[in-house]
């Protein structure tokens, strides 16, 4: 039986601390995206390391934290390493954890925090590994994260850890450089539950800020912004089956897509952090009470909420005028 294991932890000392935003009067550090919150990680040798590199988990190196998602696959330190022990100079991490006692010898999943305890049966020839690959091609879509917390602005839920884009959509990476993506619950309650979403195949490159599914309420139509560029690896077909699950639960089990793209730092970078999006979803809800007021007269000045589904309740306002106000299509 298998589990997975949250990591979602900030370590001792100096190592790491969560953060919203880099501050310069804040000491040096490296800022990641781990288990879904953004951390400083600080490489203080002395203390111990929330997020262990796996070269540093064999033992090659004495310090260093992973800031790349554990995605090895695009990390620049993983490459110079292998480089490195191409030229003699150093055994690789899996070289290294050969030399352990069998029971020792993890998977790297297990290393990473992905699965449960689980021995490694291949001797670190992943490529060979038929778990490797269900762990990449499947369990990865299964193991949703949920949001810990989430911060309410007038009656709308937006979750720490998440990167959000302007079209409303949100981003969250994921232990491995997989980017899990979806649609705020400001979209969601604003314009109502959906009866049909048209999601794009597996395999189709999506681009950040186009158009990259289709969403439907009865007579009306439109499209979502991807927030992140990067290849469909997996959509959620539970949401065609049941479209109100995206409404219900937008940040886990309401999610769209998972993608892979093979530098996550630079596509993930032009997104709104925990600090900016708190900020513009403020701003977008004094524009939608402004479009309210605009038809129906001054709202109450003693701090209501916003009812869910504005347009179902509101029609005057209008659905393209919605959706070009807040998709941004």
């Amino acid at each position: 039986m298998m589990s997975m294991i949250n990591q979602n932890f900030p370590g001792y000392g100096s190592t790491s601390e969560r953060t919203r935003q880099r501050d310069p009067k804040l000491q040096a550090g490296i800022d990641t995206v781990l288990g879904g919150q953004i951390w400083r990680i600080q490489p203080d040798e002395q203390a111990k390391a929330a997020h262990p590199c796996l070269w540093m988990q064999a033992g090659v190196v004495s310090f260093k934290p992973c800031t790349n998602f554990y995605d090895c696959s695009s990390c620049a330190y993983d490459r110079a390493m292998r480089k490195k022990a191409a030229a003699g100079k150093t055994r690789t991490w899996q070289e290294t954890m050969r030399r352990w006692p069998d029971k020792d010898r993890l998977c790297r999943h297990s290393l990473t925090g992905r699965v449960a305890r689980r021995s490694c049966p291949y001797n670190y020839e992943c490529r060979h590994c038929d778990f490797d690959q269900y762990v990449e091609e499947v369990l990865a879509a299964m193991s949703i994260d949920r949001p810990e917390t989430l911060n309410q602005i007038k009656g709308f839920q937006i979750p720490e850890g998440y990167m959000f884009h302007i079209g409303h959509t949100w981003a969250r990476v994921e232990s491995g450089g997989s980017i899990r993506i979806g649609m705020d619950d400001f979209a969601m309650k604003v314009l109502g539950s959906f009866d049909r979403f048209e999601l794009p195949v597996m395999g189709k490159v999506v681009e950040q800020g186009e158009p990259a599914w289709g969403l439907s309420r009865g007579k009306h139509h439109a499209k979502a912004r991807s927030p992140v560029e990067g290849i469909i690896m997996e959509v959620n077909q539970q949401i065609r089956e049941y479209p109100h699950m995206a409404s219900q639960r937008p940040y886990d089990d309401g999610w769209f897509m998972l993608v892979r793209h093979s530098d996550v730092k630079s596509t993930i970078k032009r997104l709104m952090n925990e600090e900016q999006s708190l900020n513009w979803l403020s701003d977008e809800v004094a524009t939608l009470e402004h479009m309210i007021e605009d038809v129906h007269g001054p709202l109450a000045a003693d701090g209501g909420l916003l009812q869910p589904d504005v347009f179902g309740n509101c029609p005057e306002l209008g659905w393209e005028s919605l959706t070009k106000a807040f998709l941004r299509i």
